[in-house]
């Protein structure tokens, strides 16, 4: 049975907590194995909204602190999901 650890963590406030943000993903780099960001963006224009999808390799204790790290800086919301296969 596989089973993926996918966090999802939404900020309201990106440019404001963009360096608090990256460096706690950076210190849990190592458990990060994909990393996908997504935010509306143009010539003249850059949102202060925006979602990263995480696909974590970890043990629970690395990810659950990961994702408590996260729900600690204002306008960030983390949340992680276990999907197993049958």
């Amino acid at each position: 049975m596989a089973c993926y650890n996918v966090m999802s963590v939404l900020t309201n406030k990106r440019v404001e907590n963009v360096n608090e943000m990256q460096r706690v993903l950076t210190e849990s780099g190592c458990i990060i194995k994909t990393r996908l960001g997504i935010h509306d963006a143009g010539e003249d224009f850059c949102s202060n909204e925006g979602l990263i999808i995480l696909h974590l390799v970890g043990s629970e204790k690395e990810i659950e602190s990961l994702e408590q790290k996260l729900n600690e800086i204002p306008g960030i919301k983390a949340q992680n999901s276990r999907l197993c296969s049958d």
